[in-house]
């Protein structure tokens, strides 16, 4: 038996009516058990809930301040409003820079603490 390829079934397919393709499907239920409609549906929703978590606020996080720990603190005291002591505690502690910020927002911060040498994580 020669092999069927996936252009083959693709190019079977495009000759073929819209009721005959529906019988091909239900023959397919029929015989594997499984409904190709379904999964499609069931992917969607899946791309659906990575667009949302991505879009979900975040929280910067400071894990290490780095070697140039006052550029860091001038970073901190420009992204919080902190005064110098509490932005010194910040980057020798470590600890929640901003809450509840934009992904692109958390993203641009994150990016300016990197350059400065500094560890960021998002949650």
């Amino acid at each position: 038996m020669a092999k069927f390829t996936k252009e083959t079934f693709i190019e079977g397919l495009k000759e073929m009516t819209i009721l005959e393709v529906k019988e091909l499907v239900d023959a397919m239920k029929e015989e594997f058990g499984v409904d190709p409609s379904a999964v499609a549906v069931a992917a969607a929703p899946a791309a659906g809930a990575a667009d949302a978590a991505a879009d979900a606020p975040k929280t910067v996080v400071l894990k290490d301040a780095g070697a140039t720990k006052i550029a860091v603190i001038k970073l901190i005291k420009e992204a919080t409003g902190l005064g110098l002591v509490e932005a010194k505690a910040l980057a020798d502690n470590g600890g929640n820079i901003k809450e509840n910020v934009s992904a692109d927002e958390a993203e641009k911060i994150k990016a300016d603490f990197e350059a400065a040498g500094a560890t960021i994580e998002l949650k």
